[in-house]
């Protein structure tokens, strides 16, 4: 049986991805200057992974980027 993603990661993720593209980095980058592998940061933009904080915190440090921004964004609360 398959599971559905939770339809808030795959918002934050897309999020995510949007910042990243918008600041013109690659997930190589965002990698190399976090704690993260390139594995991490792929699977929080598909909306595969549930982060801890500490890996909030390690996103915005790779992203060069205030965590707060990262939480900037609207949810489709309409969507389940």
């Amino acid at each position: 049986m398959s599971k559905e993603k939770d339809i808030r990661l795959v918002q934050f993720g897309s999020h995510v991805r949007g910042i990243r593209k918008g600041l013109g980095l690659s997930q190589d980058y965002v990698a190399t200057n976090s704690n993260l592998t390139k594995s991490n940061v792929s699977e929080i933009e598909r909306g595969n992974r549930n982060l801890a904080f500490t890996t909030l915190l390690e996103l915005a440090k790779g992203l060069g980027i205030h965590p707060k921004k990262l939480l900037e964004y609207n949810i489709d609360s309409n969507r389940e």
